[in-house]
């Protein structure tokens, strides 16, 4: 069984810069540079058989040409106690979400069952630990609000897999799609 989502990179630029901003909340764990991605599909523990076909599907997603998305915004998903990951958001694109779906189809023509549900795109900055301060987590959203990228080109996507460790999970690019 292998651990595979489908992503897109984060330019060196804008890992970078992200980099910056990644102090000053307490019990965060931040995500180092190359941990940071966009999900477009997380499919779960996926036999070899599997994922060989959906590699095969994943051809079919890889179309529409190139387009640009930006970064903008910050959150956290969970609130108050229960708070467990900040993230930068992404610009609202019908692109990405057309192609999230392509990702999440071929999934399913795989015969991989992925959640249900809408795609909120996203890049995960920081996993926190449940003693993180609610005040604190606010004031770290407030003080990077602003966030905004500049375009990020978007001409191919990833499959990862993803190897869970005591310090985070490791991931590899196990095949790249040219769109």
């Amino acid at each position: 069984m292998i651990r595979l989502f489908t992503a897109l990179s984060v330019p060196e630029d804008v890992a970078e810069a992200l980099a910056r901003r990644q102090t000053g909340l307490p019990g965060a764990r931040w995500r180092t540079t190359d941990q940071l991605h966009i999900t477009l599909t997380f499919y779960g523990e996926v036999d070899e058989r599997r994922a060989d076909d959906l590699s095969v599907e994943l051809e079919r997603a890889a179309t529409g040409g190139p387009f640009e998305i930006a970064l903008a915004g910050v959150g956290a998903f969970g609130d108050g106690h229960r708070t467990r990951a900040v993230w930068a958001g992404v610009e609202a694109s019908e692109r990405l979400t057309v192609l999230a779906g392509r990702t999440r189809s071929a999934a399913g023509r795989a015969a991989i069952p992925v959640e249900r549900r809408d795609y909120r795109p996203h890049l995960t900055l920081a996993y926190l630990d449940a003693q993180a301060d609610p005040a604190r987590i606010a004031a770290w959203i407030a003080g990077h609000n602003l966030l905004h990228s500049p375009p990020i080109p978007v001409d191919r996507f990833g499959l990862y897999s993803s190897v869970l460790t005591p310090d985070g999970s490791r991931y590899q690019l196990e095949r790249e799609y040219r769109l």
